[in-house]
């Protein structure tokens, strides 16, 4: 079973749009904070945003059920698989500790170089820390 990084989010009000529940947009702000969480502790010092890190080249969401104020959210991640320059990173939305997903987030990012502009292979000790924290990614 692949290792899942969870991460606790905290709903606010300001979240919330005029039916009640999380506005759409701001599920991917909550992605957002899981998958910075999830490099800080498999990656830690190793990615400099301004030297080397990681763009988001494409992000699909589904959104399964809604999400409310009152409601205790956790985001679970994980590297689905690793290319030679990108990554596909696959997130999944829980709340009040439900079984099922209420929202899943596929990431495709890509290794970028921001000093030059330009895409670079992934680097392998990025690589030896993601095998390390999920033994069974899949690298292609």
């Amino acid at each position: 079973m692949k290792q899942k990084h969870p991460t606790p989010v905290q709903i606010r009000f300001n979240d919330i749009d005029l039916m009640g529940h999380v506005y759409n947009a701001k599920y991917q702000e909550f992605f957002d904070l899981a998958r910075l969480e999830y490099f800080e502790e498999v990656i830690g010092s190793l990615i400099s945003w301004d030297d080397q890190g990681l763009v988001i080249a494409s992000v699909k969401v589904d959104f399964i059920e809604p999400t409310f104020l009152n409601d205790l959210i956790e985001v679970e991640t994980h590297i689905a698989s690793v290319g030679e320059k990108s990554l596909q990173m696959f997130q999944q939305l829980y709340k009040n500790g439900k079984a099922e997903p209420a929202c899943i987030c596929t990431t495709i990012m890509v290794s970028y170089n921001m000093k030059e502009k330009v895409s670079k292979p992934i680097p392998n000790e990025w690589k030896e820390r993601f095998k390390t924290y999920e033994p069974e990614l899949n690298f292609s």
